[in-house]
């Protein structure tokens, strides 16, 4: 019977263990970028993005954490090993490719200008405006590559809407962001009364690349290859879709 009960004790022991022992994959997002992340009222992230994370989690039987991290300071923060992987809106881009490996994509969409509206924009335009954009993001870079030249300040933000309460008050004369947040965190909002997208959409493969992809160090192939299953899952089983309609009234993918 003592052999017995030290067996049953064992057996409970591992059990514990393998419970108090199981796999957590640590996410980063975006501390500030609705709808696809922000932090709420009780610290917890939420948004698209961090509901893709827990459901990408439950299709790998791990235990999920979002962990807000400011955007300009997420690659490093993510090869310091500082958490798992980056689920932060992030274009795959040539550029990002040299510090970090990407999933498949998880979802595309453009970015635009956005700024009072019936404002017309041509390249004479953009001489002597103030642009709002996000630091370290493919929108800077565009704008830096393209808008410079052409006469245009660049005003960089460590939070995307930052940019839209400087909009507001005539501090720059346009953001340039992602579109689905400049719909849904100033456009749809009283703060957007008068404004408007301006100009055409920007959505040059060079820059904005094919969609945004989760991010993991370079070399973490196995930690790819099992976040690349579980999105072909979460699509397949309709999870994807039902945290897609939450946010978005058009298909993402």
């Amino acid at each position: 019977m003592r052999k017995h009960g030290l067996f049953l004790a064992g057996v409970l022991a591992l059990a514990v263990g393998g419970v108090a022992h199981a796999e957590t994959l640590r996410f980063a997002t975006d501390a500030s970028y609705p709808p696809f992340s922000k932090q709420g009222p009780d610290g917890k992230m939420v948004g698209f993005d961090p509901e893709i994370a827990h459901a990408l989690c439950a299709a790998m039987k791990v235990k999920c954490e979002v962990i807000p991290q400011d955007f300009d300071g997420i690659i490093p923060a993510l090869n310091a090993k500082k958490f798992d992987a980056i689920i932060a809106s992030m274009n795959i881009t040539e550029e990002r490719k040299k510090a970090v490996d990407f999933t498949e994509r998880y979802y595309n969409m453009p970015s635009r200008l956005v700024a009072r509206a019936g404002t017309k924009v041509d390249d004479a335009w953009f001489r002597g405006k103030k642009i709002g954009v996000l630091r370290s993001s493919i929108q800077e870079k565009y704008a830096r590559d393209h808008w410079v030249k052409l006469g245009a300040r660049l005003v960089a933000y460590g939070k995307a809407p930052e940019s839209f309460l400087d909009l507001k008050a005539g501090r720059v004369d346009a953001s340039f962001v992602d579109a689905a947040v400049g719909e849904t965190d100033f456009l749809k909002t009283p703060n957007g009364k008068g404004f408007a997208f301006a100009g055409p959409v920007y959505n040059d493969a060079k820059y904005f690349g094919d969609g945004a992809g989760i991010a993991v160090r370079k070399g973490d192939k196995a930690r790819l290859d099992k976040l690349n299953a579980a999105l072909k899952q979460i699509r397949a089983d309709g999870s994807y879709d039902r945290i897609q309609q939450k946010y978005f009234s058009f298909d993402i993918k």
